[in-house]
């Protein structure tokens, strides 16, 4: 069975069950039935309209469930609706659903992770890691979220911050590798683009375009992390690197700044700087400058670090990493590399291995080990 089709289609199977009547939670627990039962039958038996067979399916799941709940009996008249195979409609209900899952009664932060998980298809643990909180808070957060929205009529759809978040991380987690969901982040961020007229989703979508148009080049022939000073500049995208800059020009224009296009002005810059030392830093730390007054995010300020570290030398970047709790992700590599600048190559191995043990994927901590053996190598000469 393909993974891709399957995850490209549940958004779907949930959005139509969801507008039938099934409350979320329900409808939820109906698809992932659904999918089960295409990994037993597909292989032997791939139906001819992938879409129409899971809504028929998921559709059937959910009223047996109905059917066995005494409290939801009312529900038993929507029996003779049932949908019939065959084609099924070809309008994409992601985005709605998205919109949809960003619902008035939930905290933004739990509409976020909710619909990661119902919608974007992250696991638990890829949420949690998102929001730099335990699996075992998020999986808390995840399911007080289904109880809230349980039953409810969703016709209060969330707002557009809500929606742009989930993108954003929706993005975030495809353009790491661990799930393919870039592509699809970038296809909805568009349709978003093309139906509200927000400075904020324009910044979004050129945001996500130029860190896609190196992603050719974020990786060796062999799978391993190439860091953006060692990347093949040739391999980037430059259609992809031009539409970018010229959707953000025309939203900074608007003068109404927000941290999306904060950081695609910072991805801009770093995707105008022919080689790696003609990088402008000292404008990288000023954007930062202004994204930390948009937001909180601890993660801003370790970035800035790094970028202080370039612009005024390692020693002012260690300082700068010197001010932040350095139980956040990725901090024990970004002292690892400043400690490394700085000529402090003992420190800066033991940081590097420190530093793979922490890492969150396979891929980053092959790169910091082989980092580290570097280090031992020119050490022990």
């Amino acid at each position: 069975m393909n993974e891709i089709l399957i995850r490209s289609l549940t958004p779907s199977v949930l959005g139509i069950l969801v507008r039938r009547g099934a409350d979320f939670a329900a409808a939820e627990d109906a698809v992932q039935d659904a999918l089960v039962e295409a990994v037993r039958v597909w292989p032997a038996d791939p139906p001819r309209d992938a879409k129409g067979w899971l809504i028929t399916v998921a559709w059937r799941r959910f009223l047996d469930a109905t059917r066995a709940d005494t409290a939801r009996r009312r529900r038993e008249d929507l029996v003779d609706e049932e949908p019939t195979p065959g084609p099924a409609p070809a309008a994409d209900d992601t985005l709605q659903l998205y919109f949809l899952c960003a619902h008035p009664s939930l905290t933004p932060s739990s509409a976020v992770a909710l619909t990661l998980r119902a919608v974007g298809g992250l696991t638990t643990r890829q949420i949690a890691q998102a929001y730099l909180v335990p699996e075992a808070t998020m999986a808390q957060r995840i399911s007080r979220a289904k109880r809230t929205v349980s039953g409810v009529r969703f016709d209060q759809p969330g707002d557009v911050a809500t929606v742009l978040r989930v993108l954003y991380l929706v993005f975030n987690e495809g353009y790491s590798g661990d799930v393919d969901l870039a592509a699809e982040a970038i296809r909805l961020t568009r349709q978003l683009a093309a139906a509200i007229d927000h400075p904020e989703v324009a910044g979004l979508l050129a945001l996500m375009l130029l860190h896609h148009a190196r992603r050719a080049a974020r990786t060796a022939p062999d799978g391993s992390l190439v860091p953006l000073a060692e990347q093949d500049r040739g391999r980037w995208d430059t259609r992809a690197i031009a539409e970018g800059v010229v959707i953000l020009q025309a939203a900074l224009a608007r003068d109404r700044l927000g941290e999306f296009q904060a950081q695609a002005a910072i991805a801009a810059l770093h995707a105008d700087a022919p080689t790696a030392g003609e990088t402008d830093w000292v404008q990288i730390v000023e954007w930062y400058d202004e994204l930390a007054g948009l937001t909180d995010n601890p993660v801003v300020r370790l970035n800035r670090a790094v970028a202080v570290g370039e612009a005024d030398g390692p020693r002012a970047g260690l300082a700068a990493l010197a001010a932040l709790d350095d139980s956040l992700p990725r901090h024990t590599a970004v002292a690892a590399y400043l400690h490394e600048r700085d000529g402090d190559l003992t420190t800066a191995a033991r940081l590097y291995v420190e530093a793979a043990r922490k890492a969150p994927n396979l891929a980053e901590r092959d790169h910091l080990t082989r980092q580290a053996a570097r280090l031992n190598v020119r050490l022990s000469r």
